[in-house]
């Protein structure tokens, strides 16, 4: 099923500036919360938005959205589903309570998002042009597979903190210039989790987490740029009391190629061709990066001339169109000829004397 355009679940133009695109967003969360709206879809609705949210607030998830949609880099779930949805903008809570007043109040004692890792891979000029997978290393935090996440050595093994009763923060009374006041801080029993391990997991020592190196095949899109940088979602650490993973940068290194310059989605090539293929035209065979084709140079051909050959450029993996490949020539002057070819041009150039060139008018102009 085609997702719907981000761009229109916000209802705003592609130029959108932030602030447009935040305005809309405080609108539409207003609007379909479903403990506002009654409305049978508004819970669809309202994840909608903020999958929206999330990615066009984001300026690097906005680019890379901007350029291949919702394919994105593949990793696991790829692409831009399974996106972070609860960070960014301060958590949704701000915003609801702001319209409402009241929210949920903050704690130690729930999950929390894993750290956002980076990494850098090296592409070749072809697979940055037409996609690659690619297989990285990661060397993060990952989720103990053998208690869960929980660091307990069995469910039964978990308890609710006696001294906060599981609300990870406790009244402290001080005394202060004011008088005798109280303040919430970080239960020290438990040190904000809400629970406490009573046979901790062997393998993470009761931590939920551990140090661990991953293979993880990424299928980079066609199109990718030198230095651009790309999201894959939720591959990145795992996030502690069981909250969801980070996700993973991915910067990419193009190698620069031996014979084509890249603007956007246009291939620039220059084209060697003989004085007497630029004086009476000739087929010349162009390499592309996906084989050969013939390039008709017309006779009376000028070095510098620009031909265009349509479809030959890099695939936009978004709108699905391919550039153009534009091929300059450059005409070759001989070092070394033979008697026979010094004849030649010498007869040549008696023939042009009898022709008006560009540079006998520049004379002309000069001396009237």
């Amino acid at each position: 099923m085609n997702k719907k355009d981000y761009y229109e679940i916000l209802g705003v133009s592609k130029t959108a500036t932030d602030d447009e695109i935040k305005k809309a967003y405080r609108s539409l969360v207003k609007k379909y919360h479903p403990d506002v709206c009654k409305e049978p879809d508004a819970e669809a609705k309202f994840k909608e938005v903020q999958e929206a949210y999330e990615v066009l607030s984001d300026s690097t998830k906005r680019q890379q959205y901007d350029q291949f949609g919702h394919e994105g880099p593949m990793g696991g779930t790829g692409g831009f589903d399974g996106f972070n949805f609860g960070g960014g903008f301060g958590g949704f809570d701000d915003i609801f309570s702001s319209f409402f007043g009241g929210g949920r109040s903050q704690s130690n004692t729930g999950p929390k998002r894993g750290r956002n890792i980076k990494t850098s891979i090296t592409l070749t000029f072809e697979e940055a042009a037409f996609g690659v997978e690619k297989e990285i290393t990661l060397n993060k935090l990952d989720t103990c597979k053998d208690c869960s996440g929980t660091g307990a050595m069995s469910g039964k093994d978990i308890e609710t903190c006696p001294k906060c009763h599981g609300r990870g923060k406790v009244i402290v009374e001080q005394n202060s210039f004011f008088g005798r006041i109280q303040t919430e801080a970080t239960c020290p029993h438990c040190n904000g989790k809400g629970k406490t391990i009573k046979n901790k997991c062997t393998t993470c020592h009761g931590e939920g987490r551990i140090k661990n190196v991953s293979k993880l095949k990424v299928r980079i899109p066609s199109g990718v740029e030198d230095e651009q940088t790309l999201t894959v979602s939720g591959k990145g650490e795992a996030g502690p009391n069981g909250g969801m993973n980070g996700d993973l940068y991915i910067n990419i290194n193009v190698k620069p190629h031996d014979l084509f310059e890249r603007d956007g989605v246009h291939l620039y090539l220059e084209m060697p061709i003989t004085f007497s293929q630029a004086a009476l035209g000739d087929s010349v065979e162009v390499p592309t990066l996906d084989g050969k084709c013939i390039l008709k140079v017309p006779s009376g051909t000028q070095t510098g001339t620009k031909f265009r050959i349509p479809g030959k450029g890099i695939k936009n993996a978004r709108t699905g169109e391919t550039g153009n490949l534009y091929v300059v020539v450059k005409l070759i002057t001989p070092t070394k000829l033979s008697n026979e070819q010094k004849d030649l041009f010498k007869k040549l150039s008696k023939t042009n004397e009898k022709n008006e060139t560009i540079f006998d008018k520049i004379k002309k102009f000069f001396k009237n």
